[in-house]
């Protein structure tokens, strides 16, 4: 089944229309797009960071190791722009053992049961790296891969494309993957993150960008306070293993009713069997609107700060992690630890486990299709 056929095309090929590469520069712009080092790969490889800077002053920090977001400023209601995303200062820090801090996932977003999967009657055997599952493209995902980079400019915004070829059989998936992600930073404040890719054989494609938000800014040590809402009537139980039953079950009366704006951690000590099973929240929410254009995702407000995030997708559903398994024993940016559920995460994606869900939708690219979506991470404050 060919998949993304559709307006996201459309968005995508206007995005890149009279793109021009920026020049590369050690020195920093006012506003603009400059690079400098980052350190150095175990094979060898240079590793860049690339600054990209708004003309609103929102600026965004990316490394082509894992296309990774390493930092993200916005502006609260008073306009001081803070850091809103957790990282680490240094590659050997993300080569050592990142929890996949604002990094691109893949080939596939998300866990498949077993390791495994069947496709057109043979059963193929993916790493296991999260028990006897598959989570977020194996050991080797696209996380931890180095990404061609290249700078582009449409007037005063700036962006970054970066590009990367997964070999047939890597981590165990069939076909060679052309993948491109493109993030640009808008004079609005937005963030938009672009993927396309192709394949010369059937595979299962799920990309998704894993940033964990912290609006209050570096210092806060919780997100329980802020205000999240999801427009999804529905979601996908797991089991004990973090495996989609396969069921789809209505939110309503569950502490998965995000509806409306609520606390995240109004509800997340609940007596609850998916809570249980998530460890908190570690589940896909299936978004009302099914539509292909651009949709409401998910709303977070911080009180504290004033900010605002929204996200709007092509995508059906969105993954909601409470940063349960963030435990202190990481030190990130400026010596800040990553304390238990101080970073949430909302992966726009399809399904967990769709190649052995039949009734998900799907997930398989075929060649001469496209895999094209967008998200959009646009900040605002409760002052404007």
């Amino acid at each position: 089944m060919k998949r993304f056929q559709t307006g996201a095309i459309l968005i995508i090929s206007l995005l890149f229309a009279g793109c021009q590469s920026s020049p590369q520069t050690q020195e920093p712009m006012e506003h603009g797009i400059y690079v400098s080092d980052f350190g150095t790969m175990p094979d060898g490889k240079a590793v860049s960071l690339y600054t990209i800077q708004s003309p609103s002053g929102m600026k965004m920090t990316v490394t082509n190791y894992g296309a990774t977001i390493v930092s993200l400023t916005a502006p609260d209601r008073d306009g001081v722009q803070e850091d809103v995303v957790l990282g680490f200062d240094t590659l050997d820090e993300y080569i050592a053992g990142s929890p996949y801090f604002g990094a691109i996932v893949g080939r596939y977003g998300n866990r498949i049961a077993g390791g495994s999967f069947e496709l057109n009657g043979e059963t193929y055997s993916l790493a296991k790296n999260d028990g006897e599952n598959h989570l977020h493209g194996g050991i080797k995902g696209f996380d931890k891969v180095y990404w061609e980079a290249s700078p582009f400019s449409m007037g005063s915004e700036h962006g970054l494309i970066l590009t990367y070829t997964s070999p047939d059989g890597d981590e165990g998936y069939p076909g060679s993957l052309q993948a491109k992600v493109t993030y640009m930073v808008t004079a609005d404040n937005r963030v938009m993150v672009s993927y396309q890719a192709v394949t010369d054989k059937e595979t299962p494609v799920n990309l998704t960008q894993h940033s964990y938000f912290n609006l209050a800014g570096p210092d806060s040590d919780t997100i329980l306070d802020h205000e999240l809402t999801i427009p999804a009537d529905h979601f996908t139980p797991i089991d004990s293993g973090f495996i989609p039953t396969g069921e789809i079950l209505s939110v309503e009366g569950t502490p998965f009713d995000f509806r409306t704006p609520t606390a995240i951690g109004a509800r997340i000590d609940s007596p609850d069997e998916q809570l249980k099973n998530g460890l908190g929240y570690d589940h896909n929410f299936v978004l009302s609107d099914m539509s292909d254009g651009l949709k409401l995702a998910a709303k977070v407000y911080d009180r504290s700060s004033g900010r605002i995030l929204e996200i709007t997708t092509n995508e059906p559903g969105v993954q909601f992690y409470s940063g349960n398994f963030l435990d202190g024993t990481l030190t990130g940016k400026g010596g800040h630890v990553a304390g238990y559920r101080s970073g949430f995460c909302l992966e726009t994606q399809h399904f967990p486990d769709s190649p052995n869900q039949p009734t998900f939708p799907s997930t398989i690219l075929e060649p001469g299709g496209l895999y094209a979506t967008q998200t959009v991470f646009a900040f605002s404050t409760d002052a404007q």
